[in-house]
Order: structure tokens, then sequence, then C-alpha cells
């Protein structure tokens, strides 16, 4: 699948040095959350004094710095996007909030350049969390499409033993 990237975002990536920084931003929602929860990979800038906040404001919603590792999924057509996130674990509320979630969560993940922070560059579909794994240090989350991209189209055949009533 082929993606339309601004001159800048290309820029930035296929160059040697480059001051540009991309930012990946997170937004979980879930029918337990009051509202969306805004995760941002980058402090870009500090968001309030007390308590020392930092993270990134991007189309008029704050998001919150979080340091996180992620590998984007492979634009193949045979297998349906799966996004890798690690985090460090320094803070249990991660784990306490992980643990409240009866069904997955929805995780829509974004790709823009600090220097242009309104302006979305990769829009990945809305992922579901499919399994956590939380040790002393880290938490590795797998995020991955809707299952309903693996069902197979159409979903029965009309045969003579399924619908006799056919033939």
């Amino acid at each position: 699948m082929s993606r339309i990237l601004s001159p800048g975002f290309l820029a930035g990536i296929f160059s040697q040095e480059t001051d540009e920084v991309p930012i990946c931003l997170l937004t979980v929602t879930h029918e337990s959350l009051d509202e969306p929860i805004y995760i941002s990979s980058d402090p870009t800038t500090r968001l309030s004094d007390d308590p020392l906040i930092y993270g990134t404001d991007s189309r008029g919603e704050q998001y919150i710095f979080l340091p996180f590792e992620f590998t984007l999924p492979d634009d193949r057509s045979d297998a349906p996007p799966r996004v890798q996130l690690t985090m460090d674990n320094v803070d249990r509320t991660l784990v306490s909030l992980l643990r409240t979630f009866t069904t997955p969560p929805a995780i829509k993940l974004e790709i823009i350049l600090a220097s242009d922070p309104d302006t979305v560059e990769i829009t990945m579909p809305v992922l579901q969390m499919s399994d956590a794994t939380i040790d002393d240090h880290a938490i590795a989350v797998t995020l991955v499409a809707d299952s309903l991209v693996n069902e197979p189209h159409p979903a029965g055949q009309f045969t003579p033993g399924s619908f006799p009533g056919l033939f």
C-alpha cells in the first residue's frame, strides 16, 4: 500500500543528518474510559508546570509524553498489520490500568513531525490490543488489526450439502 508523504517527512527520514524528529502519537479508547488517553513518544513541549508534564500539542489535543519504542508493520496484503509497543514499567499505574480492561482497547497510531505537529504523515487503522506482557522492567503490548480482516469472504459456500433447497 503506497502512502503520500510530505517532502519534509521524506527528506527527514532519508537524510543522513536532520533536524526533523518523527513523533508517534497514540490515542487509546475504551468503553470503560471516560475520555481517550493521549500518549506521545516525544517530550516536544512543556504542557504544565505543576505537576511538571511534557508532551506534544497536536490538532488541539495534548498528548502526554510516555517514552516507548514501537515497530511499524509491513504493508503486506497477506497479513494483518501488527505493531509491537514496548515501554518502561516505571509506574505501576499502567499495570493497574491494563488489568482493568476486560475487552481490548482500540488504539489509533499516528506519525507526525515535531516541526509540524498538526499534519499527520502516517495513520494506521485503529488497532486492538491483542496481548500484553508485563515484567519488572518493561511492558510489551502487541496491537493487531480487527480480526474481521482475517475472515474469509464469502464466509460460506452454497453447496448441495449446506443448502439442499437451492438445488
